[in-house]
C-alpha cells in the first residue's frame, strides 16, 4: 500500500492526514494540540508561536494517523506541507531557531511596510511587488532588524513556517516562489528576488534558502527525523504551499477564472487570474498560485474579509442564545429577502483590506421597532457578510477574473442554506461544496509534485463533490437589490 503523507500548519493547531495514494481516499487524519495553540502577545498588536511546538505537534498528529492506519514509515510515498501564510522564522547557522515567529496576525510591522510604499513608490512595489510591502515577512524583518539588532546579526535563514516544518524533516533550508511572494521577496516584473526591496531594507539576500520548484523533490527526509517519527530516511518531501493557495489546490482550483472561498472566523475568496496584475488601491493581494511560472502565469488574488462567522457568532450568542445554529438559520429564512431594510455592517474584528485598512467597526442601519425582529437581525447579518463577500469580488472583476463557479468546502458559514443561496444570488457564480481540507490538500500536492499523479485532475479526481447551488434567478432582482441599499449604506459611511 502506497500513502501520501500531508501536514498543514495552522496557527491553532497542526494537522496530519494519510491518503491511499492508488484510491484518493483519506484514511486517517487527527490534529495537535485539541485545545487552541498558544499565541504569545508579550505587545498589544504582537503574535508570536515557538516554531518548535509545531514540530511536536506535527510528531503527534503523525503517531496518531500512524497508529490508526496501521501504515507503516516504509509505506509513505511522498510529504506534503501546507502551512499559515506571511510568517517570519528565523534561523541561526545550526539551522535553530533564533526567536520565536512572528506570525501572520502580528501587526507590529505595518509601518515599515508603510514606509516602504511610501518611498518606494506605488509604481514601483505595486508593478513589481503586485502588493504593498504592507504587513508581510520581509516588514516584519525590517522590524527585527531595527529592534533586535544583536539577534538580527546572527541570522542565516529567514523562512515561512511551512519552510521550517521542511527543515525540521530534512535539515535542509530551501523555500519556492509561491512562498516568497506572499513574504514580498519576489519581483514578479524581473522573475527574480525582488533585491530592490532587499536593498532598501538593508537585507542581505544571504538570507533567502535556496528556491525550489512548488511540485518537486524538494529536499528528502533526515536519518535524524526518520528516527525520530518513525518514517523511512529519504522518503521525498515533494510539495509545500501556503494555507489559502493550498485550499485552493484542494478544491482542485488550478486555471483562471476558478475560485476557492472560505468562511470561518474571517472570510477569504481565493480566484486564480492567467496573467500579472494587481489592484492599485491593494484592497486585495496578489501572490503567486501553485502552479504559476513566468511562461504560464497563475497568480492567486486573495480577498480576506475579518467579519465573517465572528459576527454569525456574535449573533448567536447575544441575540439566538436559545437556540443552535440550524434552528438559527431557519429563523433568519422567515425574514424575506433583503432583511425589510435591514443593512448589517460585518466590520467589527479589525481593518479591513477591503477597505483600505479602515476599522469602521459593525454598524446596524434601518432598525425599525415596529416591525422588525431578530429573525430580520440574523438574516441581515448573514446576507451583509456575503455582501462583503461580493463587494471584493467587484474588485478582482476589475482585475479580470471572470467569477462563474465558487468552489468551498462543505463547513462553518456554507453550511448555512441562506448563506449559500444568497452567496450565489447576488454573484451569478454557482457554488460547488466539497468534502476536503488542507492536509489532504498537501498529501494530494505530494503526490503530484512526486510524479505518482499526471496531473491535478488526476490528484483531485475523487473530490467527493456533496452538492450545488445554482443561482436563483427568480429571486436574482430581489438579491441585487439588496446588495445595492447595502453598498449605498457601506458609501455612505466611508464619506
Amino acid at each position: 500500500m502506497r500513502y501520501l503523507l500531508g501536514f498543514d500548519v495552522g496557527s491553532s493547531s497542526v494537522k496530519a492526514s494519510l491518503v491511499n495514494a492508488d484510491n484518493g481516499k483519506c484514511v486517517a487524519s487527527a490534529f495537535f494540540p485539541e485545545k487552541e495553540a498558544p499565541i504569545m502577545a508579550v505587545k498589544a498588536g504582537w503574535a508570536e508561536q515557538e516554531p518548535d511546538s509545531w514540530w511536536q505537534y506535527a510528531k503527534l498528529a503523525l503517531q496518531k494517523i500512524m497508529a490508526e492506519s496501521g501504515a507503516k514509515g516504509n509505506d509513505i510515498a511522498a510529504i506534503g506541507i501546507s502551512y499559515q501564510m506571511h510568517g517570519l522564522v528565523c534561523v541561526g547557522r545550526d539551522l535553530k531557531p533564533l526567536r520565536p515567529a512572528i506570525i501572520w496576525c502580528d501587526s507590529r510591522a505595518v509601518p515599515y511596510g508603510e514606509k516602504a510604499f511610501s518611498e518606494l513608490g506605488s509604481e514601483q512595489c505595486l508593478s513589481h511587488l503586485l502588493n504593498s510591502p504592507g504587513n508581510f515577512t520581509a516588514a516584519k524583518l525590517a522590524w527585527v532588524k531595527e529592534n533586535e539588532p544583536d539577534l538580527y546579526n546572527n541570522i542565516y535563514k529567514v523562512m515561512l513556517p511551512g519552510d521550517y516544518l521542511a527543515l525540521r524533516l530534512s535539515g535542509v533550508a530551501n523555500t519556492t516562489v509561491s512562498g516568497l511572494s506572499e513574504g514580498m521577496f519576489w519581483d514578479f516584473k524581473e522573475n527574480r528576488v525582488a533585491q530592490f526591496l532587499l536593498d532598501y531594507y538593508g537585507i542581505p539576500a544571504s538570507f533567502i534558502p535556496d528556491i525550489v520548484p512548488t511540485f518537486s523533490e524538494q529536499s528528502v527526509v533526515s536519518e535524524a527525523a526518520a528516527a525520530e517519527l518513525g518514517l523511512k530516511a529519504g522518503t521525498p518531501i515533494t510539495y509545500r504551499g501556503g494555507d489559502q493557495p493550498n485550499n485552493a489546490l484542494s478544491l482542485n482550483v488550478f486555471e483562471p477564472g476558478e475560485i476557492a472561498a472560505t468562511a470561518g472566523t474571517s472570510g477569504v475568496v481565493y480566484g486564480v487570474l492567467g496573467e500579472v496584475g494587481y489592484d492599485p488601491k491593494s484592497r486585495v493581494n496578489t501572490f503567486a498560485h501553485v502552479n504559476h511560472d513566468a511562461a504560464n502565469p497563475r497568480l492567486g488574488v486573495l480577498l480576506c474579509i475579518n467579519g465573517t462567522g465572528i459576527l454569525n457568532a456574535w449573533m448567536h450568542r447575544n441575540v439566538t442564545f436559545d437556540m443552535g445554529y440550524a434552528e438559527m438559520n431557519d429563523l433568519a429564512a422567515q425574514a424575506p429577502i433583503g432583511s425589510d431594510g435591514v443593512c448589517i455592517m460585518p466590520f467589527g474584528n479589525g481593518a479591513e483590506r477591503v477597505l483600505q485598512n479602515k476599522e469602521l467597526g459593525c454598524s446596524i442601519h434601518g432598525v425599525n421597532f415596529n416591525k422588525h425582529s431578530r429573525a430580520h437581525l440574523v438574516r441581515a447579518a448573514q446576507e451583509g457578510i456575503v455582501f462583503s463577500f461580493c463587494y471584493g469580488m467587484e474588485i478582482m472583476g476589475q482585475m479580470g477574473m471572470d467569477i462563474k463557479k465558487i468552489h468551498a468546502g462543505k463547513a462553518n458559514m456554507f453550511l448555512s442554506p441562506l448563506f449559500r443561496n444568497t452567496l450565489a444570488g447576488v454573484s451569478g457564480a454557482t457554488i460547488e461544496l466539497y468534502e476536503t481540507d488542507g492536509s489532504v490538500g498537501a498529501a494530494k500536492g505530494a503526490g503530484m509534485g512526486a510524479g505518482i499523479y499526471k496531473d491535478h485532475n488526476e490528484a483531485f479526481a475523487t473530490l467527493e463533490k456533496l452538492q450545488v447551488i445554482e443561482p436563483c434567478q427568480q429571486d436574482r432582482e430581489a438579491y441585487l437589490a439588496a446588495y445595492a441599499r447595502w453598498k449605498e449604506t457601506l458609501n455612505g459611511i466611508q464619506c
